[in-house]
This record gives C-alpha cells, structure tokens and sequence, in this order.
C-alpha cells in the first residue's frame, strides 16, 4: 500500500512541482491550498501518514495552525513544515508545535522526497509499535513479547490470561459480554462452561487489582459480562 501525503502550499505552481515529484516517488497526493481546506482533508481522510506544510498562507489559519491541529489529533502523522529562508522563528514554533522536519525554500526535488522518505520510514516504526504495545493506565501489554506489566512490574500471566486482557486494553471502557469474550478468546466452537470465562476473570483481578474484592480496573456488568474501566 504507497504512503498518503498531503501537501498544504498556496502558491499553485509550487505546490504542481512538489505533487509532481511525490506522485513519481510513487506516493499518494492530497492537495490543499489553504489551512481552512487542509483541516477538512484531515478531518475527513484516514489514511494520511505525510504532512506537507508551508508556513505562511493566505487567510486566518496558516500552516503552524494546521501543525497544531495535526498534533490534537494525531502523535504519529508525519509533519515537514516548508519555510523561507529568513524565517528562523518559525522553523522554531514549527519543531515546537509538533512538526517532525522542516525544509527551507527554495529547495530541489530530490532533498524533499527524500525527507519525506525518511520520515515515512519512522512513522511505519511507531505504527507498528502501537500495535505491538497498548497501555492503560499504570499497565502495559507488549503483544509481541507476550509480556504484561503494571508499573513496569512483570505480571506472569498464562496464554488465556493474556488473551483476555488484550481483549479488554482494545475495548476500553467496552462493556463485553461473556460470549463475546468466549467467542474471541476460546473460539467460537468451544464446547466447555460458559463460567471458565468469571474463573479466569477472578484468577486476573487476584493479579492485577489492589484490592481485588473491589476491583477498579475489571468491573462486573450483572448480568452481562465484564467492561475494562479507564482511569480518571
């Protein structure tokens, strides 16, 4: 699948010259030629991993403005603010707001798609660290080591154990029911109690609860099933 940038330049001409030289790079173009329209693209797509962004543009929102909103949103799109040569600030309030990289016009071709390259590359990396660790709170499951920690303190957990928590850290604040937590985590086709899903349950708050007689984190829907309460 090629990455998605969006380019965010007023000035027509240069912005033909920098989608150009991505699309033959072989990537994904959206173009905007003010703030106001690069908000509505980012509001709208879900598959931008780029943000090309010049500074200065007509109109009330300019390109430190749509940084800022990237940030609100999203830690992991990559962000290259485009700046003039003389404007030293802003390549600071850019760095400051959230931008990744800037480049200074004028610039060739070649130094752009390869920033662009660059940083595509570090946001697959924490991409597939997001999916590779979730958190909640003062726990951490790293789904590829099969490991689970609170406070960085190793909770040994067995295979089913684990199972059920990444359920519940993909469902926070989710009210699951028991059949749904069989269904993905026994499989569909399990032909044992319904109740080997509470005795589990009750082997995981002896583990990770303070005071597992009143559970904080694992709450009981009567009833129903069980719902992973997110910390205040």
């Amino acid at each position: 699948m090629n990455h998605c940038v969006l380019v965010l330049e007023d000035q027509e001409e240069i912005r033909e010259f920098i989608v150009i030289n991505l699309r033959r790079a072989g990537y994904d173009v959206l173009e905007a030629g003010t703030g106001e329209d690069a908000l509505k693209i980012i509001s709208t797509e879900k598959k931008i991993d780029i943000a090309v962004l010049d500074i200065m543009l007509p109109g009330a929102i300019d390109g430190l403005d749509v940084c800022k909103k990237i940030r609100e949103i999203d830690q992991i799109m990559g962000v290259i603010m485009l700046t003039a040569k003389a404007q030293v600030l802003d390549k600071v309030n850019g760095l400051s707001f959230g931008a990744d990289d800037y480049v200074v016009k004028p610039f060739s071709p070649t130094e752009l798609v390869a920033r662009v390259d660059a940083l595509c590359r570090r946001v697959d990396l924490l991409k597939r660290r997001r999916v590779e660790e979730m958190g909640a709170g003062p726990f951490r499951l790293d789904v590829k080591g099969r490991n689970f920690f609170k406070n960085d303190v190793e909770i040994e957990l067995t295979q089913v154990e684990f199972s059920i928590i990444e359920l519940f850290l993909k469902n926070q604040n989710k009210s699951l029911s028991r059949d749904f937590i069989l269904d993905n985590v026994w499989g569909e086709n399990f032909v044992g109690s319904i109740k080997i899903v509470d005795v589990n349950i009750r082997r995981i708050r002896q583990k990770i609860e303070d005071d597992p007689s009143n559970p904080k984190y694992i709450e009981t829907i009567w009833g129903y099933g069980y719902r992973w309460r997110e910390e205040d």
